[in-house]
């Protein structure tokens, strides 16, 4: 059985902390030395993915500390018991298996006589037999006319990675003729959300989708009560048009309101949904069940990389433990995720939650308060828009902050022209290439206003082409970081304590239970 500990009392982090500075990033990455490093420094990931850390501050020095630090902290061995079944959610005392909806990486998980991945499985058949039936219009509207778009009503993560996967795949889908309905999403409890995404559809051949584990979150009730509220006087009635994806105790699980229920369960948490009916639902009603199927296949084969003990065949491990090397030794407060790609406009946003949700811990495992820093800050847009908005912080900025980005050689559409020379995608991927090396070796210029200083660190991850199995590696590259990342710092990665106080009080202040300040806000907001 793994033993846990915080990072400041491991051997091997005080070996790491005299790394301090050890690699002058503009001098490796500059001339020859520099593309030794491009070619030398790659690691594969599934689905054809490689990941690059070539323009990361370290070098065969720093990469053997951080597999001693790996070795010691037991990283493996922690991750072989979540997916095994331990109780690794030590807040709410509950297993984490959301690598198990996508394939078994190791012993049965068997709970109350229930074999969780055959749970899981039943649940994408379901999913998959119900999208199967409204394609072929098998289910339809009470007119017998067949649905055209759904609409996601859920909030975090019911709503932020399976609308990040949906944007990723849609063109995809479209090229590729898997394109089978459009879909939406509501998730703001700020009525303009819910009033303007039902402006956008045709009601009567629309089905909408009520995602709440519990059945009970403020604001997909009340976004749902909006939504029925809008059917019943377009003359609709609001069960025909509607399924939910809930968990079996839940209220909304065996009601009449529904046309069906698809089930999820208390040891897949919100963020990690996507693979489960959070996110299958939807995207096999969108673009298929197979398409959906290929995704999972893509995680799964990204799941097996990770349990691999050697650092440098492990791109996930890797990635996690040179971000706790920049975070606890470089001492750099924020990572900014940048996709080359417009289809995954939305992906830094979902990461945003799974990353800052998971390790924006100040106790550890066990309720202690730990005497490190623990997650960054997380933010990032697609490129090239970011270079015109926040790239001038980034390279010339006081703080360094460290880039991931993500790149593919070819479009998901194909359609493309020819300007000078060279195609937009190629435009594209000049630009990513230049960024690289522009952030980590700078240009020396008299005068200092024109000056970059370089000495920025970054890694890319580059595919051919963005697909459901390569989107599939890509999700599941980034919670296994994160995850790895979580058991360095000792943390529990897996609840989310800080955000209930402001549910909380929300809830006093539409009970109008308020004193002090509070009242002070509701009097001021009219509420």
């Amino acid at each position: 059985m793994a033993t846990w500990k915080n990072l400041d009392t491991l051997a091997s982090y005080s070996t790491l902390n005299g790394l301090k500075d050890h690699v002058n990033i503009a001098e490796a990455m500059s001339g020859e030395q520099g593309a030794e490093r491009v070619k030398k420094y790659s690691v594969p990931m599934a689905a054809g993915l490689a990941y690059n850390y070539a323009a990361k501050e370290v070098d065969e020095t720093v990469l053997d500390a951080l597999s001693k630090l790996a070795d010691e902290a037991e990283l493996i061995e922690k991750f072989q018991e979540l997916y095994n079944g331990a109780v690794i959610n030590t807040g709410e005392k509950r297993m984490v298996l959301h690598h198990l909806a996508r394939t078994q990486l190791g012993d049965p998980v068997v709970v109350d006589g229930v074999d969780k991945r055959e749970f899981y499985v039943a649940q994408q058949k379901k999913a998959a037999d119900f999208a199967n039936k409204v394609h072929a219009g098998e289910i339809t509207n009470e007119a017998g006319e067949k649905f055209t778009t759904v609409v996601q009503i859920g909030i975090g993560g019911s709503d932020l990675g399976p609308r990040a996967l949906y944007i990723a795949l849609e063109n995809w889908a479209k090229a590729n003729n898997t394109f089978k309905m459009e879909a939406k999403f509501i998730s703001n409890v700020d009525p303009d959300d819910a009033a303007a995404v039902l402006a956008s559809v045709d009601l009567a051949h629309s089905l909408f989708i009520v995602v709440s584990k519990s059945g009970t979150t403020l604001e997909t009730l009340t976004n749902e009560a909006f939504v029925k509220d809008a059917l019943t006087k377009a003359g609709l009635n609001p069960s025909k048009h509607m399924l939910a994806v809930t968990s079996e105790t839940s209220p909304l699980a065996k009601s009449d309101d529904y046309l069906t229920a698809i089930f999820m369960d208390d040891y897949i948490g919100g963020r990690y949904s996507s693979v489960s009916g959070v996110g299958g639902a939807i995207l096999s009603l969108a673009f298929g069940p197979e398409v959906f199927a290929e995704l999972l296949d893509g995680a799964a084969e990204e799941d097996k990389l990770a349990t691999n003990k050697n650092l440098l065949e492990n791109p996930d491990m890797l990635d996690a433990l040179i971000g706790v090397y920049e975070r606890n030794v470089q001492g750099y407060p924020s990572t900014a995720v940048l996709p080359y790609s417009q289809a995954l406009s939305r992906f830094p946003a979902h990461l945003q939650q799974c990353d800052m949700e998971s390790n924006g811990k100040s106790v550890n495992r066990f309720g202690e308060p730990v005497d490190y820093v623990t997650g960054p800050v997380i933010f990032g847009e697609p490129g090239t828009n970011g270079q015109h908005s926040f790239y001038q912080l980034l390279h010339q900025g006081t703080n360094i902050v460290p880039l991931q980005f993500i790149g593919f050689k070819k479009s998901q559409l194909g359609v493309d022209v020819d300007i000078e020379n060279s195609t937009s995608q190629q435009k594209l991927c000049a630009n990513v290439a230049a960024q690289i090396v522009a952030f980590a070796c700078g240009k020396e210029d008299e005068n200092l206003n024109k000056n970059f200083k370089g000495g920025r660190p970054s890694s890319i991850i580059v595919g051919e082409e963005l697909t459901p199995k390569s989107l599939g590696a890509l999700l599941a590259h980034f919670e296994n970081k994160i995850m790895f990342q979580g058991f360095v710092w000792n943390l529990n990665s897996f609840d989310q304590e800080g955000v209930q106080l402001g549910k909380v009080l929300a809830k006093r202040v539409l009970a109008h239970d308020t004193d002090g300040a509070l009242k002070v806000y509701s009097d001021l907001l009219d509420i």
